[in-house]
């Protein structure tokens, strides 16, 4: 026996019209008679769909505002009756009830209002559909008759067997029923998460909710063996690269987008032109300048030889000046990542250098967003959550803990540092000259060595420059090789039981210290 169900009765009720119109067109096509409410309703009759008025089916007028449209035995009892059952037909017959094959509902956009800026309570609530998600939920009960489609995205297909088939195949049915409850459980979570926001004791809620939808299939993870995919989280509203618009280039892999995504938060946290160069989730090169491509010049130049296959992050729109200076010969780029791309930009990029085909130009619109307020990581058995690191402090609240004073012409380049070091995974130190990186020491289990990688990567740049350190240093032994090095200022945040010990090493060598307070551990 066929699994497939003919469509007679479509019950049509969304919120987002997109595609409505096409849907429509083709159910009447295909001899589906449409019932509709209220804004749907009109929209239809006015696009030239013949729609018969819920209301008028029910004998019950929509009320209290539109709150009251669909909650109807006459709608419900269509919905679910079971096509397999007797007594479910011969009381369908009994009360003149019309079976509904095809449901098409979409909830209101509560997640879109509470996310805009200025929204009120009150507003918020009035979107919390009713109506709506036990529609949704009754028609995917029923999965084995009626097929249920919530998001515009489903429609072709539906259109598609009602026009080779002559209806749903259970296959279909089944598949759009896991989906409905997904999108109402999605809902549901938004909704819970906004009213808890008001009641929940601290600043993290009870409990811990992650709704995310899957874009895309990676070729493969970290390594050729792995499986990975890319899922979309709906509730982030900055821009950001699951969200961003690729231009050009071949596909992303796994490692692509963790690299884009660390080089765009770099740039993001700078005000001036900035540019960021990533290599395996850690920059070998960032600067900020007057003009972008004068940023990026200085950034290239941290770490030539690393830099070659590497990732760039941008804060500004590239113009065609960036893009000549990124098609120089002997310059390999996997990926850009920026607000926006000239056109001329794009030409050049795509056309000239001998990667043009495979360079991936990804456009995440404007930046004056900062991302998300807590950052998570998940762990065996469950997930770390903690405030996201933004906080970075003012140089009106650091403290010159050194007999030698800074030279006020340092200051940019001490903020410049810092600001760059909690983006070092630790042990982090980075040397900076003229705000730009020159010297990266990442990831090592002693400070002194990360001091030392820095130091070796700067070469004789080294002399003149500044040194950050994401933590204190346990050791005046740091403090003996960067002098060594011509390191003229140290940035830190203090704390150490020894710290009397390496502000003593600064004056030693005087070389100016100062504290700022605050660690930037990033693992």
């Amino acid at each position: 026996m066929s699994d497939v169900v003919p469509a007679r009765n479509a019950l049509i009720s969304v919120s987002d019209k997109m595609g409505l119109t096409d849907l429509a067109a083709g159910l009447q096509a295909a001899g589906v008679t449409i019932y509709s409410t209220g804004g749907t309703r009109t929209h239809l009759q006015q696009s030239g769909i013949e729609v018969e008025d819920v209301a008028e089916y029910t004998g019950f007028p929509e009320m209290l505002d539109g709150r009251v449209k669909t909650l109807h035995p006459r709608i419900f009892a269509g919905i679910l009756a079971r096509r397999d059952r007797d007594d479910h037909l011969a009381k369908l017959d009994e009360h003149d009830i019309e079976p509904f094959d095809i449901v098409v509902v979409n909830l209101y956009p509560f997640a879109a209002t509470a996310a805009r800026l200025g929204s009120t309570r009150e507003e918020c609530v009035e979107q919390i559909d009713i109506g709506g998600p036990s529609l949704v939920r009754a028609a995917a009960k029923n999965q084995n008759d009626v097929v249920i489609a919530t998001s515009p995205e489903q429609y072709s297909e539906i259109i598609e067997q009602l026009d080779t088939l002559g209806g749903t195949t259970l296959e279909l049915r089944r598949r759009l029923a896991a989906e409905a409850f997904e999108h109402t459980a999605t809902y549901d979570r938004s909704i819970a998460d906004y009213l808890s926001g008001d009641h929940v004791s601290g600043e993290f809620p009870g409990t811990m909710n992650v709704s995310l939808r899957r874009k895309a299939q990676l070729r493969y993870g970290e390594n050729p063996h792995q499986r990975a995919a890319l899922y979309s989280d709906p509730s982030e509203r900055s821009a950001n690269l699951v969200s961003a618009r690729q231009i050009s280039g071949k596909e992303l892999s796994y490692n692509n987008l963790l690299d884009l995504d660390a080089a765009l938060e770099i740039v993001r946290s700078f005000a001036e032109p900035a540019a960021s160069v990533m290599k395996h989730n850690n920059p070998c090169g960032a600067a900020t300048d007057l003009t972008l491509v004068d940023a990026v010049e200085k950034a290239m130049a941290g770490d030539p030889l690393s830099a070659f296959g590497s990732v760039i992050g941008l804060n500004r729109t590239v113009d065609i000046k960036t893009a000549e200076l990124l098609c120089e010969p002997g310059l390999f780029i996997e990926a850009i990542v920026a607000p926006d791309f000239e056109a001329g930009a794009v030409g050049l990029l795509t056309t000239r250098p001998k990667w043009k085909d495979n360079v991936r130009l990804m456009q995440v619109g404007r930046l004056d967003t900062l991302g998300p307020k807590f950052s998570r990581r998940f762990i065996s058995g469950g997930m770390l959550v903690q405030d996201a690191d933004r906080m970075t402090s003012s140089p009106l609240q650091w403290k010159t803990v050194t007999e030698t004073e800074v030279d006020d012409d340092l200051w940019d380049d001490i903020s410049f540092g810092w600001e760059m070091v909690r983006h070092v995974k630790s042990n982090a130190i980075v040397l900076a000259k003229e705000t730009a990186l020159i010297g990266v020491g990442a990831g090592q289990m002693s400070r002194v060595d990360s001091v030392e990688i820095s130091i070796d990567k700067a070469g004789d740049r080294a002399d003149g420059a500044i040194l950050a350190s994401d933590a204190f240093f346990p050791f005046p032994d740091s403090i003996e090789l960067a002098a060594k090095a011509g390191i003229i200022a140290i940035v830190q945040p203090g704390g150490s039981r020894r710290d009397d010990e390496v502000i003593a090493a600064c004056d030693e060598f005087e070389i100016p210290m100062v504290f700022t307070g605050r660690r930037h551990f990033k693992h």
